[in-house]
């Protein structure tokens, strides 16, 4: 059988004299690839090559049945004009695999396996031309990447426009076998104007470990993600997050370079990705919502004999503290559906993963989905229901209450979010699946102005949805699948750029481990419409070639071509938004008033405690879109909401839980480094909530009009779930949330309300009973 050509393309396909394309081809079942115009006999699937003049090149497959052909043309044009304003960008020699620079998590280490030296800062200016920034600082090296070497990542520009922050990692190892721990950290550029000089100045009083994603507040602090533990203790050192168990960052971070004051906005249990400050004033952010039981340590209870993970319990957060065997957990339910917990209570096994758009504000209060919007509006459609006896529960969210179509995949999300700066609150993101693919899939736009009801917020496709996702090996690329997008920028005179590929199929190497050849070819690129999508259109650079080679540690790695162009922002000035803050609303207010509480005095005495206050109007109430729990709800001898004819369950207390980094991994005698989080119930001991309840551990009880209030512990990542007396869980929450010192958060409804309640009714606007008693209890503490 003669070989078999499934695609042979330029990327890109315009050039403009001199400047550097890739020749890549999809070919199976070949001896032997050559390609015309003098280039000759070829290996892997791509080639970097220059045409001073338009060029057709013709690619001839051969195997001993025969041969086949396939041509394509580059044409030769004058440079682009793409924008008013210079773009800011990185290059990136090229890397793929598990936890790498362009992954969609775990992609904040800094080993030269995970981020290959060579890379730097440029600039580019409207006429085309640029600029190489690091370079010019005298910062990087040529040919080998050894002590002097960088990596660039993630620029952002401050309000004024002439300077902005980007992370970078300096050094490489020297000399074969050398191995050493390397860390992002946060620097500054200035001398951004055509015809200054760069400098370059590192950020002072920053934490010593992986800052990325830095971006400025509108208070000029320095904010940025981080691996830095969540209480900076060396020893829990890295955090594991909640799928693979591998390192990620611990949240977004606040700093003041001058004083060196710091503090974590959210403690996110499996990462916070690309935050930025909206024009609202809002940080919007990716964050990967992945609450569910521990995988590595069921593939362990699975096989007890030879457990591969080896994980175990410590017995608390403590650097001394015991190792202990597995035990079961104690929240959410059991991921496997034959569970005998979820047997026994004719419950549906519990898998979460999703990237979600998510708010915060820059103090870290008030945290929360983008406009509280959930996975019944703009997720996957399908979502189990909690239990299997009830009919009443749905299977797939209820489109009838939601205006989106186009639904997000399950197994990825929404990444690298930029607002529109001609339309404010309207952002654009990347479509991507979680793995393959080196976080680049589909662009999307959707709708997040702080105004708009969740129920109203819109999903568009804005290159064709065929580009959410890929072509199989040997397979036909899907006709409108125009290749791989990630980093889209909309630009202040209507432009949008994104980082291309025309290569369809999942990304590989296809070279040695010394000599790599990845198939993708990431470039910055001007889009243009195609119907009512949008496609790559012209490179905005001749593209970066360089010659390197590095120490890995102990295999020599030699590049040869073009590096790859990610992570575009604009350079222009913005107008800083005015500073956001939640005041207490009126029910609550009233309460305190009533009661004769002081609300300065509370909120001093909550943050010299560490504690929040976090209140309930109504645990009955939830949003009609919601029907996988159950919404038929009841307090014995109190309130009541039914959405339908069907089971009524009643709710008494709500149990709250803590993540703490209690699991290790690689058994009791030789543990490897780090800790994942697991929900506890909450122990702080900084808590003083009303005891003798009736409830289960960790929890408060009820009011009759369905309140419920809460002192929590700040700066940690928390969750609950309503019980009946027993302490039979009804209705969990499915995210973590935090919160901070002195903070005083409300929720209307258990499942906030988008418009309406599960019986048509609206936002509860009682005096909560249950905040009435807590600080009628709070008096009686000693102060």
């Amino acid at each position: 059988m003669a070989p078999v050509i499934a695609s042979f393309g330029a990327d890109p396909a315009i050039v403009s004299a001199g400047q550097s394309f890739a020749l890549t081809w999809n070919v199976t079942g070949a001896t032997a690839i050559s390609i015309d115009q003098g280039i000759g006999v070829v290996t892997g699937s791509s080639k970097a090559v220059t045409a001073a003049a338009g060029v057709t090149y013709t690619l001839t497959a051969t195997n001993a049945s025969g041969s086949k052909t396939a041509s394509t043309t580059v044409t030769v044009a004058a440079p682009v004009a793409v924008g008013s304003n210079p773009i800011l960008y990185v290059t990136q020699t090229p890397v793929s695999g598990f936890a790498s620079r362009t992954t969609t998590f775990g992609n904040h280490l800094a080993s030269p396996t995970a981020v290959p030296r060579g890379g730097d800062l440029m600039i580019r200016y409207p006429d085309g031309s640029t600029r190489n920034l690091t370079q010019e600082a005298g910062f990087g090296s040529a040919g080998f990447q050894g002590a002097n070497a960088i990596a660039v990542r993630e620029p952002s520009v401050h309000w004024s426009g002439s300077k902005a922050l980007f992370s970078m990692v300096v050094g490489s190892p020297a000399t074969q076998y050398e191995v050493r721990q390397y860390q992002w950290q946060v620097y500054e550029v200035s001398g951004l104007e055509k015809g200054a000089t760069a400098r370059i100045a590192k950020i002072a009083r920053q934490p010593a470990y992986n800052n990325v994603s830095p971006f400025y507040g509108s208070d000029e602090r320095v904010l940025f993600t981080s691996d830095r533990p969540r209480g900076g203790e060396a020893h829990l050192y890295p955090q594991l997050d909640e799928y693979e168990s591998f390192p990620i960052v611990t949240g977004i971070w606040s700093l003041d370079p001058a004083s060196g004051n710091l503090f974590l906005l959210n403690h996110t249990v499996s990462g916070a990705f690309s935050p930025s400050v909206d024009s609202f004033g809002r940080v919007i952010f990716t964050r990967w919502d992945h609450l569910q039981q521990d995988q590595q340590a069921d593939a362990d209870r699975a096989n007890p004999a030879s457990p591969p993970n080896g994980a175990f319990l410590y017995a608390d957060e403590s650097a001394a503290a015991a190792r202990k065997a597995l035990a079961d957990e104690v929240f959410p339910e059991p991921r496997l559906d034959n569970h005998p917990s979820n047997v026994a209570n004719h419950a549906n096994g519990h898998t979460f993963n999703h990237f979600m758009p998510w708010q915060v504000n820059e103090d870290g209060t008030s945290e929360e989905t983008l406009n509280h919007v959930g996975r019944h509006e703009i997720g996957p459609s399908y979502i189990p229901r909690a239990f299997n006896n009830d009919p009443s529960l749905l299977e797939f969210s209820r489109e009838s209450v939601f205006a989106n179509r186009t639904l997000l995949r399950s197994d990825g999300g929404l990444f690298h979010l930029r607002e529109d700066p001609l339309q404010p609150g309207t952002y654009y993101g990347s479509n991507v699946r979680e793995f393959g693919t080196a976080g680049a899939n589909q662009i999307v736009r959707f709708t997040g102005s702080p105004t708009l009801n969740a129920e109203t917020m819109i999903v568009t496709a804005v290159t064709h949805p065929d580009t959410a996702g890929f072509t199989a090996e040997g397979g036909t690329p899907a006709a409108s699948h125009s290749g791989m997008y990630r980093n889209p920028l909309p630009m202040a005179d209507g432009a949008l750029v994104a980082v291309h590929t025309a290569e369809t199929r999942l990304d590989q190497n296809e070279g040695t481990r010394a000599a790599p050849r990845y198939r993708y070819q990431f470039r910055l690129k001007s889009m243009k419409p195609s119907g009512v999508h949008f496609v790559a259109d012209r490179a905005l650079t001749a593209g970066t070639r360089k010659a390197l080679w590095y120490w890995d540690p102990d295999a020599r790695v030699d590049f040869d071509g073009i590096l790859w162009e990610l992570d575009p922002v604009e350079v222009m000035p913005r107008a800083k938004p005015s500073r956001r803050s939640d005041a207490l609303e009126a029910p609550e207010r009233a309460v305190l008033l009533e009661e004769n509480v002081d609300e300065a005095q509370l909120r001093a005495w909550l943050t010299s405690n560490d504690l929040a206050l976090i209140v309930t109007r109504d645990n009955t109430s939830r949003d009609r879109g919601e029907r996988q729990q159950p919404f038929n709800l009841q307090v014995p001898g109190g309130v009541s909401k039914k959405g339908d004819n069907g089971k009524v369950y009643d709710i008494s207390h709500l149990q709250l839980f803590q993540a703490d980094q209690i699991r290790g991994y690689g058994g009791v005698n030789a543990p490897r480094e780090g800790r994942r989080p697991l929900a506890q119930t909450m122990h702080d001991p900084k808590v003083k909530n009303p005891t003798g309840t009736g409830g289960p551990a960790g929890s408060v009880k009820l009011g009759l009009d369905g309140s419920s209030a809460a002192f929590v512990p700040a700066r940690r990542a928390m969750t609950w779930q309503l019980t009946d007396a027993a302490g039979k869980a009804v209705v969990r929450e499915r995210n973590w949330l935090t919160f901070q010192p002195g903070e005083i958060r409300t929720c209307a409804s258990c499942h906030g309300l988008n418009s309406k309640d599960q019986a048509g009714g609206f936002t509860p606007l009682n005096k909560p009973e249950a905040l009435r008693k807590l600080m009628q209890h709070w008096k009686q503490l000693p102060k």
